[in-house]
Order: C-alpha cells, then structure tokens, then sequence
C-alpha cells in the first residue's frame, strides 16, 4: 500500500479535517444557527421560488440577480460583490488569489480556525497577533505595525467565539496603515447594532467585507456568503472561483429571503433579547465566566469544560461547542443563543450539573 500522504502537497499533508463535532441532540447550539428559522411568510416564498428553479439547466456562475439584490440592499454596484458556497469558500478563494509562498496573512487568535487552515493551505506564512487575554479585543498597535508588512490582515467583528468588535474606526486606520488587502468577517454584523465596514468602502480600496445569510437570515443550509469590496478584488476572485459554486437552488432561495430581509428584524432584536438575558442568568451560576457579546451566541468559562460539554451532551441532549482545548480558550464553551426554552434548558443543565458535579468528576 503506498504512502498516500507522500503523494500530497506537503500543505495538505499537514492539515486535519475540520470537524464541528456534530452529534444528533434535542437540541442544538453549537452552531451559531438562528435556531428560530424563517418568518412564515418569507418561508413560503423560498419555497415558490424553489419551485421555479429549472434543475436541467445549469446555475448562473456569477449569480447577476443575487448581487442585485445584495447591491441594492447595501447602495453599491454588483462589479463590488462577488457570491460564494458559503463564507468558506470566498476565503479560501482570497488567499488562493492573493497568498502563496512568500505572503504573509495576519490571524488574531482565538478566532475563526479556518483562516489559518486555508491560508496555509495556500502557502502562506500564518503571523498570529493575539487578542488581549482577559477581554479579547485585538491589540491595536501591534496588529497596525504587523499589517504594514502583510498581504492579508484577518480581523473578525463580531469574533467567533468571543463576540467582540473591533471599532470601526480602527478598521480604517488599519486599512490605512495595511500594505496589503484587509479582510472584514461580519458574519455576525446583524446581531451587532452597529455600523459596517462596508460604509468604508468608497474610500479604501484594500478592504474586503466578507458577509453571510447563514446567521441572521437561517439560511445555513443553503451555503451563502458574499464579499463587497473593490471591482479588481472582486474580479480577482472571479478568477479562482469554482465553476457553478453556486447552486441554482441557494440562489433562488437567497434572493426570495433577501428581498423579503426587512421581516428579519424582530426575530433578530428577539435574539439579541435572549442573548442578553441569557448572559445575566449564566453569570448567576458559581464557577461560570460570561463574556460579553455583540453576536448570536456566548462564550462562557467554566471548570473541567470539557467534561461539562459531555454531560450537557450525553445526559440532556444538549450539544454547545467545546473549545477548551483551543490555544487561549482553556476550559471555554461557545453557547449558540436559541430560542427562550432552548435557553432555559442549557441554563439549567448547567446549574444542575455545576451544583452537582462542581469538580467534573
């Protein structure tokens, strides 16, 4: 049998699969999903334009009548947005464009795994710039000095999974100061109140927004993500992308929801009401850390996380994401924020099993 690793590029080689961990549960917050899904009334007509895709006939490559759509609810031109399978795939088409051997990408860990994946994946030379240990938010001065030097700057507001933002502000200095392109992840934004780097774009040519309806809109089985930047950025990527990575039924069903995205709000401000009350009543219970977040979800600190994840997950169906073994994460979970019952039931299990279990053994 031949060595099969021997046979890949050593890039490859080296990388583990990412894996969420997906266990079949009653109830799911590990995800980041909106798990109260679609308002009715835009559910029906995703479902009418399903019922008109013609699945003989390949998609649009580029999706023209989803950029329109994305253009007009963000007052840009659809040369400025480029859609992809999901978030995933317009990065690793960003750093497959614009890394390599010899370029640089800048990380702010803990965040997003994927971007170190894919950017060395790509070849590139992964420069970590860490949060502050106590609040997370990314050192200013140091990640400014770095980017002058850097191909791609990787700054994520609201971050996953610590739900901090990055002033806006300090976006544009890093523009600024950034001798390569910086790309902006708010996959989060909606659930944020606050303003997006895409007002920026007029005036830095560099920057690159990368958003998503897999979150707010409950559009994650669909795969949809997008980036507003530059027409030459977005041209760039067009270049590298995948044939028809685009299904003809995730574009109909993202411009059906789009079109409709106004009647989103009230179960975003719902979230964002859970999200708040949740963190209160998490930091009630003895031994939990509660961070503040401007996302759909919670990151918390507890004792023996792991051994609490698998309890919530083997004895009350309940499945949050484990991130106590990630580098500056020791003994953290990440708590999608679901609907008011899904809540109360992790609120509860985890005071049972704090009470009850204090030491994890």
């Amino acid at each position: 049998m031949r060595d099969i690793k021997a046979l890949m590029r050593p890039s490859a080689a080296a990388l583990e699969p990412y894996d969420p961990r997906f266990t079949p549960v009653a109830i799911n917050l590990s995800a980041n999903e909106n798990t109260y899904g679609m308002p009715s009334s835009v559910r029906d007509s995703a479902l009418r334009a399903l019922a008109d895709v013609q699945i003989n006939r390949y998609p649009q490559p580029l999706a023209p009548g989803l950029r329109a759509e994305i253009a007009a609810r963000y007052g840009a031109d659809p040369a400025q947005i480029i859609v992809g399978n999901g978030g995933d795939e317009l990065i690793f088409n960003l750093f497959l464009a614009f890394g390599g051997e010899g370029a640089t990408v800048i990380d702010c860990p803990p965040t997003f795994s994927i971007y170190r994946l894919y950017a060395e994946l790509c070849e590139c030379t992964v420069i970590d710039v860490p949060r502050h240990p106590q609040t997370f938010a990314v050192d200013e001065p140091a990640l400014l000095a770095h980017a002058a030097q850097a191909r791609i700057t990787v700054v994520t507001t609201p971050n996953n999974p610590t739900g901090t933002l990055a002033p806006l502000s300090f976006i544009e200095e890093l523009c600024d100061a950034a001798a390569g392109l910086v790309l902006v992840d708010e996959a989060y934004m909606e659930f944020a109140g606050a303003p997006s780097a895409t007002t920026l774009l007029g005036r830095c040519p560099n920057l690159v927004v990368l958003r998503t309806l897999s979150k707010a809109f409950a559009l994650a089985g669909a795969r949809i993500g997008y980036v507003l930047a530059d027409p030459a950025v977005i041209d760039a990527l067009a270049a590298v992308r995948q044939p028809y990575s685009v299904n003809a039924f995730s574009q109909a069903v993202a411009e059906a929801v789009l079109s409709e995205s106004a009647c989103f709000s009230a179960t975003v401000s719902k979230i964002c009401e859970e999200r708040d009350r949740l963190a209160a009543e998490l930091a009630q219970l003895d031994g939990l850390t509660v961070w503040p977040s401007a996302a759909n979800f919670l990151l918390v600190r507890v004792p023996q996380a792991h051994r609490v994840w698998e309890r919530l997950r083997d004895g009350c169906s309940i499945l949050v994401r484990d991130l106590s073994q990630a580098c500056g994460l020791e003994d953290c979970l990440r708590i999608t924020v679901g609907t008011p019952n899904e809540n109360a039931a992790v609120t509860a299990a985890l005071a049972d099993i704090l009470a009850n279990d204090p030491e994890g053994e």
